[in-house]
């Protein structure tokens, strides 16, 4: 049995849940599935998820963290910075400081801080490969904070799994369903619950023609890869205008 009682989630649309939905057409995600698998051990389970679309660290910094802190949680996860990473002007050195002044925050004020080594984009985006040493810096500052903190970390930047198309949604930057479902259990496993499957496990590959494929990417630039650059160019994000979806630590039932 788990000791866990509660938990708080924050970040971006990685830990909102993005293209991962449940029945009630809300986003789920693997923040919602891991609080779903403790809480089966753990009556009174509570859970609350800040997590936004589209936030930057310094917006996480600014909205989420003192009010996660505030909660006091037995459990808070923490994933970011890859927002950061990939707009040009991106400063690494006030990104780390904010990092740092996240992770410290959180570790003072929980029993356990949950920190994720980026999925590795650079396989799969084109031209990605240029982002490594923003990235690659990024996973050191994990590293380095999880051992001042005693954090657990989710190391998601060494598996190839995450490197097929069958794990991403359709606009190619966020995961699907199954892409959720692998990183709640990367994470439970982290957490040493007992496993449920192999997370890691290769998906099988679906070979698409390549007329086929030249036609997807034009469906896909025109629906999500312009939009995306025009709110770029604007400096408008997908989560203006959005709220958490659990903004308080409640009561959670799976």
């Amino acid at each position: 049995m788990n000791a866990h009682t509660s938990m708080v989630a924050i970040g971006d649309s990685f830990t909102e849940g993005m293209s991962d939905f449940g029945p009630d057409g809300e986003c789920r995600g693997w923040a919602d599935l891991v609080a779903a698998r403790l809480a089966q051990d753990s009556p009174g389970f509570r859970y609350a998820n800040l997590a936004i679309r589209g936030k930057l660290v310094r917006q996480i910094v600014d909205e989420q963290v003192d009010h996660a802190a505030a909660m006091r949680p037995d459990l808070v996860t923490f994933a970011g910075g890859m927002n950061d990473v990939l707009r040009p002007a991106c400063d690494m050195d006030a990104l780390a400081a904010r990092v740092r002044y996240a992770v410290r925050t959180l570790a003072a004020s929980s029993r356990q801080v949950v920190l994720f080594r980026v999925i590795d984009p650079t396989r799969r985006m084109r031209g990605s490969s240029r982002l490594l040493p923003r990235i690659s810096r990024l996973l050191s500052l994990v590293d380095t904070l999880a051992a001042e903190h005693d954090a657990v970390v989710v190391d998601l930047f060494s598996s190839r799994v995450f490197d097929s198309p069958g794990l991403w949604a359709p606009d190619r930057i966020h995961l699907n369903t199954e892409g959720h479902r692998r990183v709640a259990e990367a994470t439970l496993r982290t957490l040493g619950i007992a496993p449920t499957f192999d997370w890691d496990t290769p998906v099988p590959v679906d070979p698409t023609p390549w007329r086929d494929r030249a036609t997807s990417d034009l469906r896909w630039a025109r629906a999500h890869a312009g939009p995306w650059i025009a709110r770029r160019l604007t400096g408008r994000s997908s989560g203006d205008g959005q709220l958490p979806k659990r903004p308080e630590l409640d009561p959670f039932t799976p």
